[in-house]
């Protein structure tokens, strides 16, 4: 039988006994949370995956370069083209093709273009005036000649310019002189052999030289004037005569790279890649020669 003096005693010593035990319980979970957060598995992916992350090369950005460039030059570029995105896999070269003067206007008025080239000195050389392009950054490119073609079933003999005269042959097509440098050039011609006044019942204006190539094509027109270069992408018209190269000025191909491009350092690659052999080599395929 128990004294009364130990009851007390043994109650006491059993609450210090489950007052350890909680906080044992305590402590071990704790320490499990702790290895929990410490050894995580996602944790380690996200640390090693962090720098994989940050090393992986970022995709070449895509570059349009927009060339607005002489009518006459379009069979000539298409086939560069190719080539050229062939091996700039991030550029893509869109074309804008038309008369020198008009495309002069456009980039004056703000339309967009990185590149300009020229059928006409006199064209881009406005361009250098205005502050569109700088002085060094534009250079004569090519060289071209004017010719006189007429319909491969025509039965109008002409040899020279002075045969356009004759009362056998009817319209004759050329460019617009205010815009298309072939038409200027023709006029020239004309004017030095003394035919402008007299041929102007008979002469046809056309917005570019290909458009003066299709109105001989499709015969709507007896003789045009074009480029040698023109004329060699035909089959329907023939080359009648060479115009003489000292009636008018001579026929130069200048580019330069517009100053309000986005693109400078793509727009340069391109510039100096027309300068290459492997360019010169396209041109000359389709009748254009080196500018001297």
């Amino acid at each position: 039988m128990l004294t009364p003096f130990k009851k007390p005693a043994v109650l006491f010593f059993m609450l210090a006994v489950l007052l350890v035990c909680s906080a044992c319980g305590a402590n071990n979970t704790g320490t499990a949370a702790s290895d929990t957060s410490t050894s995580s598995p996602s944790a380690a992916v996200v640390e090693s995956a962090s720098p994989q992350a940050s090393e992986a090369p970022a995709p070449a950005e895509k570059v349009d370069l927009t060339i607005s460039a002489a009518a006459s030059l379009t069979d000539a570029l298409q086939e560069l083209k190719q080539a050229y995105e062939a091996a700039n896999s991030s550029i893509t070269l869109n074309f804008n093709f038309g008369a020198s003067g008009a495309l002069q206007q456009q980039i004056e008025q703000g339309a967009p273009a990185d590149l300009f080239l020229s059928a006409s000195s006199k064209n881009l050389k406005a361009l250098v005036e205005g502050g569109f392009i700088a002085e060094d950054q534009q250079m004569k490119l090519l060289a071209n000649e004017l010719v006189i073609v007429m319909g491969t079933d025509s039965k109008v003999k002409v040899a020279a310019i002075a045969d356009l005269s004759q009362d056998t042959l009817g319209k004759i097509a050329i460019g617009i002189p205010e815009s298309v440098p072939a038409g200027n050039y023709a006029m020239e011609a004309l004017t030095n052999a003394k035919l402008w006044d007299s041929l102007q019942s008979k002469l046809v204006q056309a917005k570019d030289v290909r458009q003066v190539l299709q109105y001989v094509e499709t015969g709507n027109v007896d003789a045009g004037f074009v480029y040698r270069t023109d004329a060699l992408t035909s089959d329907k018209v023939t080359i009648a005569a060479a115009v003489d190269p000292a009636t008018y000025t001579p026929i130069v191909y200048p580019i330069g790279i517009v100053k309000e491009t986005k693109h400078q350092s793509e727009a340069e690659a391109f510039y100096a890649y027309l300068q290459t052999e492997d360019a010169m080599n396209v041109f000359t395929k389709y009748g254009f020669s080196a500018a001297k």
